[in-house]
């Protein structure tokens, strides 16, 4: 059997993790960039997924802590619908995308890493790019540095700003 080693991990493995929620925490610190929150809008923000599944891996968030969608209001869930798509809109520009991956995991069960505070992943995929690392390995290939891809997608979400 081959071993592919990803010593960077283990700081994460090891870290203590944080008790709070994330997706209310990161909006209130103020440091946008330090955060990777690309996009502000009136209920629902865009943040980079800090382990990413594809290069310029999106989320979609109701600053509201919600676990599901029926308790978004009406302007919530017509703000979340907006912002996931000028997500693609500046996914397609920036990255040259054959198709995106949309979707939610409402809950534990569903697969969902922060479970009581619904959201939506956007996630960029080209022809031919199986990921097959992922299936066989457990592991995901990024070729490109977060910094580099946050100042990338900033730059075409600023050319939308609305």
């Amino acid at each position: 059997m081959d071993k592919l080693y990803s010593p960077w991990r283990i700081d994460y493995i090891l870290s203590e993790k944080e008790k709070s929620c994330i997706f209310c925490t990161k909006p209130q610190a103020n440091d946008d960039e330090g955060h990777l929150i690309l996009k502000r809008g009136k209920l629902t923000y865009i943040i980079m997924n800090l382990y990413p599944y594809n290069n310029g891996h999106l989320m979609v968030v109701p600053f509201r802590h919600v676990p599901c969608m029926q308790e978004l209001t009406d302007e919530e869930l017509c703000e979340l619908g907006k912002m996931t798509q000028l997500c693609e809109k500046v996914l397609t520009e920036a990255y040259h995308t054959d198709g995106l991956n949309i979707g939610m995991n409402l809950g534990e069960a569903a697969g969902a890493g922060v479970a009581d505070h619904l959201h939506i992943h956007v996630v960029p995929r080209w022809n031919g790019d199986t990921n097959f690392i992922s299936t066989v390995g457990n592991t995901r290939v990024i070729p490109e540095k977060m910094e580099e891809a946050y100042k990338k997608l900033k730059k075409v979400f600023n050319t939308y700003e609305s």
